[in-house]
């Protein structure tokens, strides 16, 4: 899969120019997202498929060669085609006026296997192994695909997560390190997480969050998911067991294997995620928008406040069936904070149009925050959040 960007002065039907010279060449365009700019300019992004070789160098001379072909209708300077970053799946055709960045035909995000070192195994699924490594001297977690286990739609959902998560940059994101994309070698690398998910510390280790502590992972989350959506990505699979927690006592999104960049309709379908967390809208198959992970915040939000599993007494498909029919959530304990309650409330409504945005959700959580945060502080050393960690570090569960 490669990203092929045209920037040229604006002009009419040039969105219908540029699909028909990639056409020419033999490619499939999977997206195309279009600018303009208020001076004249426009930025076209096409992501593509079907080019055969991975020598970059090839597609680059095809596109030039079709632009040349094209001339008279399609005002494009050949000489001003020049990859706009280092990675070597994207090129672009850009305007004089862009800075030419230096390249050196390296690719900025694929690793050498070779250079991988393997500390030990931490955790199995049914697709692939986690261990905790090291590469080029720096911490990672290794997450590495079981090779007798690869297949067509594995292989397009590890292309997918890597094509995300090589974008992101937020501290409550989990940063990518990098990737292996050469088979039997499939792998990503991603920052360490030390201190595991918060699913393993509430249900494994029995943990409990106490509110001030609650407030702070709450809020860390919603940063995090707040900036994805900021950048039209639907997680899809919100649950706590995709919440990691690092040394500074960092809450961090991670696992993007079944995240999508949003269409342009703004909508999607296809079921995906777990059903203890999931949107009804999303259980039925339903078209959804990025309000499908504001309810599925919602079941985690519970999760941290009671410390149980959403619906135990249910299996997955129960609990599916409940939410979708009978309008089922998980009760939420008397003595709860009445704001929080009223969040939850609104997080899970049926109706996704009625859930708040996650800018309104961490302003909600900033308020309650601030309400509690001094009141009682002296009193109740160990709600903070400083605390609860060291009692996690203590091992006292």
């Amino acid at each position: 899969m490669h990203e092929i960007t045209f920037s040229t002065v604006d002009k009419p039907k040039l969105l219908s120019q540029l699909t028909s010279l990639l056409s020419e060449i033999g490619l499939n365009i999977e997206e195309a997202h279009a600018f303009s700019t208020v001076d004249g300019f426009s930025l076209d992004v096409f992501v593509v498929d079907g080019w055969p070789h991975e020598d970059t160098q090839q597609l680059r001379n095809a596109v030039e060669k079709e632009i040349l072909k094209s001339k008279g209708n399609l005002s494009l300077n050949q000489h001003s085609l020049f990859p706009i970053s280092e990675h070597s799946q994207t090129q672009s055709i850009c305007s004089d006026d862009f800075v030419k960045i230096p390249i050196d035909g390296a690719d900025v995000w694929e690793i050498d296997a070779s250079l991988l070192k393997f500390d030990n195994k931490v955790g199995s699924g049914s697709f692939g192994v986690l261990y905790k490594g090291s590469y080029c001297s720096q911490e990672v977690a290794i997450k590495i695909l079981k090779p007798e286990r690869v297949n067509k739609d594995m292989l397009r959902e590890f292309a997918q997560e890597v094509f995300i998560m090589r974008k992101i940059r937020h501290k409550n994101v989990v940063q990518f390190i990098g990737a292996c994309t050469r088979p039997p070698n499939l792998c990503i690398l991603t920052e360490f997480m030390s201190r595991g998910s918060v699913y393993n510390f509430l249900h494994k280790q029995r943990g409990a969050f106490k509110f001030s502590a609650l407030l702070k992972v709450a809020l860390d989350v919603s940063k995090g998911m707040n900036y994805l959506h900021q950048n039209n990505i639907i997680h899809r699979d919100l649950k706590t067991a995709n919440l990691l927690m690092d040394e500074n006592e960092v809450i961090k999104v991670a696992d993007f294997g079944v995240a999508r960049v949003q269409t342009q309709s703004g909508v999607m379908t296809a079921e995906t995620g777990t059903y203890r967390w999931m949107a009804p809208e999303v259980i039925e198959h339903k078209p959804y928008d990025h309000k499908a992970d504001v309810f599925s915040f919602g079941i985690v939000l519970w999760e941290l406040l009671t410390g149980e599993l959403p619906y135990s007494y249910l299996t997955p498909l129960q609990a599916a069936v409940g939410v979708i029919q009978q309008g089922l959530r998980p009760t939420i304990p008397k003595n709860t904070n009445q704001k929080l309650a009223e969040l939850l409330e609104r997080c899970w409504q049926q109706n996704p149009t009625l859930r708040p945005n996650f800018s309104e959700i961490i302003e909600i959580l900033q308020h309650i925050s601030k309400e509690v945060g001094d009141e009682g502080e002296d009193r109740h050393k160990d709600k903070s959040i400083g605390g609860f960690f060291s009692a996690l570090r203590r091992g006292h569960h």
